[in-house]
């Protein structure tokens, strides 16, 4: 009986400690797939927290100051900038129809909040019909106002209200050093709103414009300036408008790092001149000129003044005409060799030296006269 008792004891001991065992294996599972759960929460939050910040990061995040400005620049001048398009209209031979051919493109900048646009000449050279795009996608039908061929410089007009019209300040480019920053906007390829930017390389530069008018004191830049940059703003690093796009050096006919801009001191006198008469009233010393050929036989340079006009300017400021004594001898008149601080040699020199002025500026004339060199004051005239 008492070795019944014994083996019964045993039997519930080993019952109870079976099914505490169970039961903290059960405990102890449910206490880890918790902790797993948790844990797998955690990585799971932590990687869409990686995800936010990576997809919306902290304004201006690792931006240098440089980098800073040159957005905000591009931000400010942007909407100045245009996107002009030109076609020509051609007749069918057969139905007589009038077809509307697309014939380029170009880029432009606001100049004021009446709608004056300007660009190249180039850029409309040959067109019938100009459209402008505004940095808010609002497409506009231009009309001519003016051109000046040989600057390589025209004014387009839109009919667009002053609020969404946005003028470039303009700045100077007397001041302008070789190695200063500087921004190109534009159109290159169609491709609008580009900001292109690099330094000055030189100064002084002497270019041909369209149809092969020289173009002087233009700015070179290493700022990319390929077809479609035309007429596009170059700005300095105040955002202020300090020439107008123009050309590439290129053999190519594509961008090889070298672009030259009409700098902006010209553009500042001859856009209102276009604005105002449609055109450039040309200056004009009031003279008649010889043929080099003339000079070059008596191995001399300048210009030779064969007639002075009557009341003109020449005749004012005290220059002589070429004559001929009672026997026939040719008595040479005046030659120009300088004005200003420009050396004249040719009619060329001549010119470029004249393009550089308006009617009504006061220059200094540098002339030979008997072997003399003199200097005196003109007024420069208007050319009819």
């Amino acid at each position: 009986m008492k070795n019944f008792f014994s083996v019964l004891v045993g039997m519930i001991l080993l019952l109870g400690g079976y099914f505490l065992g169970v039961s903290w294996s059960a405990d102890t599972g449910a206490s880890d797939t918790s902790q797993q759960v948790l844990s797998e929460k955690s990585v799971s939050q932590e990687q869409h927290n990686q995800v936010q910040n990576m997809a919306a990061p902290e304004e201006g995040f690792d931006l240098k100051p440089n980098e800073k400005a040159t957005i905000s620049l591009f931000q400010q001048a942007a909407p100045s900038v245009v996107f002009i398009t030109t076609s020509t209209f051609e007749k069918d031979y057969f139905t007589m129809d009038i077809a509307e051919i697309q014939k380029g493109s170009g880029s432009g900048f606001i100049w004021d909040a009446q709608g004056h646009i300007v660009t190249n000449f180039h850029v409309l050279e040959g067109a019938d019909k100009a459209t402008v795009t505004l940095a808010d996608q609002s497409t506009w039908n231009a009309v001519l106002v003016g051109a000046a061929e040989d600057k390589d410089l025209a004014v387009l007009k839109i009919d667009a209200p002053a609020s969404i019209l946005s003028p470039l300040p303009v700045g100077k480019s007397s001041n302008l050093l070789v190695g200063q920053t500087v921004l190109a906007i534009g159109n290159p390829f169609g491709l609008d709103q580009t900001l292109t930017t690099g330094i000055i390389s030189a100064l002084g530069r002497q270019i041909n414009g369209a149809k092969g008018f020289p173009i002087k004191d233009a700015i070179q830049t290493d700022a990319a300036i390929n077809p479609g940059n035309s007429g596009g703003p170059l700005l300095n690093s105040s955002g202020e408008l300090i020439g107008v796009n123009t050309a590439i050096y290129s053999p190519s006919g594509a961008y090889a790092g070298i672009g030259f801009s009409i700098p902006v001191d010209a553009v500042r006198w001859i856009i209102p001149e276009l604005i105002k008469h449609g055109k450039i009233k040309k200056p004009t010393l009031g003279i008649e000129i010889a043929p080099n050929g003339i000079l070059q036989r008596l191995r001399k340079k300048g210009i030779l003044i064969v007639r002075v006009v009557p009341d003109g300017p020449a005749e004012k400021a005290g220059l002589h005409s070429t004559l001929r004594d009672r026997q026939g001898n040719i008595i040479l008149g005046d030659i120009i060799k300088g004005i200003n601080e420009d050396r004249i040699d040719n009619m060329r020199d001549l010119t470029l030296a004249i393009g550089k002025y308006k009617t009504g500026d006061q220059v200094t004339i540098t002339f030979e006269r008997d072997g003399e060199l003199i200097e005196t004051i003109l007024t420069l005239g208007q050319a009819r």
